[in-house]
């Protein structure tokens, strides 16, 4: 065995299968770089040329591209406080608060380093589980599968702000926004409010962006300054090596959470940064830093993000399993070289295994040296006004938004999610619980179903599921106790966030127990098993979010950490008036297309806000206008349309 994996690692040190890797490369970090779009749009593009290639080269370029996107993704979340996918959600947290502060190049460095390690230990353990990989699958029911995500929603009793029920109940919202369309189990539609648009869901992408990208980019715009405040880059890049060093353990465990999470399919990347951030403030003694720039926030996530795919490719190599979207795309390009994934690849074609395993590690490397070399020069965006910056990160954040169905429904449910997540931001309900249940909602109600279909209570028997239940129950007792004593958010300073005036966040909190409250009633119109899950969700996110209700009635000397307003000590008039220019790019959109829109919108929005010079805005909307052409060729991405197109027969990209 020693022997092929010596000769598959000189077969792919040829010229030309590495130059296909650099492709890889290369594209995985564009694709990084860009918020919204990650994996599954990268491979989208590369899969029309991999047919007919060696299949060798093809596979190294598909990896090359997978293992650089979660490094890559990292620049937009520390420089710009837009999450480039959903497995760096977690590193804005702390990512972006040290770009605030002029610390993004120690940020970076320490993500780059982390995530290197992080994809060289998936690789190992892809490596190891060759050979174990069936009996640790299939020792996995869907009552052990329902238990595990359980077990991941518990963990945002360390991100509720000191609030648990706040905690439980913002998870269980995002556990009923992913009941939005067809029940798994019977097709019945639930909570679409007979919107064709709501029958197949809300879409991952559209809910990511809505409810982390919009409303701290709106927030920023209310400073009229730069990213960083500061005047340099920071301690710069070997700072970020040596806390990448001295929390070597930390890495280290945090990987383990990415490739054994990253094992189990259906669970993804989108979970794992933050198992991995609630480890990383499990684990530390000194809390207070945690969400305000601690470095070990960044360290954490991005080890586990790249130690994902080295997990996430074992079931899809061993099984045909896909885990994620983008490895359901990698296995439809395998299928594409005439290869078939299965167990088969532990036997006829472990050469092709072993070829994924050191792409992977090579990769990672490539991949990390490329994105130092590049960081210098990207991280100084954050030294540009944000102004300038902003239409551009509108630009990228509609275009990838109206990319999810292809339909103008996409772009107004990014604007009315990205109002509730400025409210979940406002009033400290935690955006990173919200994310995990959303994520989480289709599978555990899945898991469910089959659970009791197949065993009904008889489930919770099951010497794993007991196994599960202890660390759930553990996990909540952990965060309980913390919480007590040292109270985290995510979402802004707790102190500065107590309000004396607290109707709004009540008037908020009523609205979520009112939409509770109907997710039950109209979970009852179905049969049982499409009413088993939203009801049981309904109640417990009803009875939690009472629970907060209660403690803010109170009043502000006693509502405890259920008091919690960002604009509590605001004078202005807070990020509402970047909130309507956004929705007016839309609602120009609607009228006359988006292309015509978006030049339009430079121009009016550079001149009134910014306050550019003509060159200067005539230079910035050109290169927007090119750079969007540029993108929608290559990505074979067509623009939204208005009512003018429906008049007038325009020529592309007015049309």
């Amino acid at each position: 065995m020693l022997d092929l994996m010596l000769s598959t690692l000189v077969g792919l040190l040829t010229v030309d299968r590495m130059m296909f890797m650099m492709i890889g490369v290369t594209v995985g970090i564009f694709i990084g770089v860009l918020p919204g779009l990650g994996g599954i749009a990268g491979l989208s593009l590369m899969l029309p040329f991999v047919y007919g290639m060696e299949p060798i080269a093809a596979v190294a370029m598909l990896i090359g591209l997978l293992a650089v996107v979660p490094t890559a993704d990292t620049f937009s979340s520390v420089l710009m406080g837009i999450s480039g996918g959903s497995s760096a959600q977690a590193t804005v947290v702390d990512g972006f608060p040290m770009a605030k502060r002029g610390e993004a190049a120690r940020a970076l460095s320490a993500a780059f380093f982390a995530s290197m390690i992080g994809g060289l230990f998936g690789a190992l353990v892809l490596t190891g589980t060759v050979i174990v990989a069936r009996p640790l699958i299939l020792s996995f029911g869907s009552a052990e599968l329902f238990m595990l995500t359980l077990f991941g929603l518990s963990t945002v009793a360390a991100l509720s702000g000191g609030n648990l029920a706040k905690g439980i109940a913002a998870a269980s919202l995002g556990l009923v926004f992913g009941m939005v369309g067809a029940a798994p189990a019977t097709g019945e539609y639930r909570l679409d409010f007979d919107m064709l648009y709501l029958s197949d869901g809300l879409q991952l992408t559209i809910v990511g962006l809505a409810i982390f990208a919009l409303p701290e980019m709106f927030d920023l715009l209310r400073g009229g300054g730069s990213i960083a405040q500061g005047q340099s880059l920071g301690r710069g890049w070997l700072q970020g090596l040596r806390d990448t060093l001295a929390a070597r353990w930390l890495v280290l465990r945090c990987s383990v959470i990415g490739a054994v999470v990253g094992i189990v399919p259906g669970i993804g990347n989108s979970v794992v940064p933050w198992l991995s951030y609630t480890h990383a403030v499990q684990t530390t003694k000194d809390k207070s830093q945690f969400g305000k720039g601690e470095p070990r926030g960044v360290i954490g996530p991005e080890s586990a993000n790249n130690a994902t795919l080295g997990g996430d490719l074992m079931p899809t190599l061993m099984f045909g399993i896909p885990g994620s979207g983008s490895m359901a795309l990698f296995l439809a390009g395998m299928v594409l070289l005439g290869l078939q994934p299965g167990p088969a690849m532990a036997d006829r074609h472990l050469d092709v295994t072993y070829t994924i395993i050191w792409s992977l590690a090579i990769a990672n490397v490539i991949g990390t040296a490329l994105c130092i070399v590049l960081a210098p020069q990207i991280a100084r965006l954050t030294f540009v006004r944000y102004v300038l910056v902003a239409p551009f990160m509108m630009l990228i954040i509609t275009f990838a938004a109206f990319q999810a169905t292809r339909s103008f429904s996409d772009l107004l449910a990014l604007l009315v999610l990205g109002v509730l997540g400025m409210f979940l931001r406002r009033f400290g309900w935690s955006r990173a619980a919200f994310l995990i249940g959303f994520v989480l909602s289709t599978d555990t109600e899945r898991y469910l179903y089959q659970a009791v279909q197949f065993q009904g209570a008889a489930f919770l028997s099951r010497p794993l599921v007991l196994v599960l239940i202890a660390l759930t129950l553990f996990s909540l007792w952990v965060g309980i106790r913390q919480n007590k004593r040292n109270a985290i958010s995510t979402e802004g300073d707790i102190e500065q966030s107590r309000a004396k005036v607290l109707w709004p966040q009540v008037a908020f909190t009523a609205v979520v127990v009112g939409f509770f409250a109907f997710a039950i009633i109209d979970g009852q119109k179905n049969s049982f098993l499409a009413m088993l899950f939203p009801v049981i969700v309904g109640c417990v996110g009803a009875v939690t979010a009472v629970m907060v209700l209660f403690a803010q009635s109170r009043g502000p000397a006693i509502a405890g950490t259920a008091n919690f307003d960002t604009e509590a000590q605001t004078t202005d008039k807070g990020p509402w008036i970047f909130a309507a220019w956004f929705a007016g790019l839309i609602a120009l959109t609607a009228l006359i297309g988006f292309y015509a829109a978006l030049l339009l919108f430079f121009v009016v929005f550079l001149r009134v806000i910014a306050r550019s010079d003509w060159r200067q805005i005539l230079v910035l909307t050109a290169c927007a206008g090119g750079a969007t052409l540029g993108l929608a060729w290559a990505l074979n991405l067509v623009f939204p349309g208005g009512l003018l197109q429906a008049y007038f027969d325009l020529p592309w990209p007015l049309r």
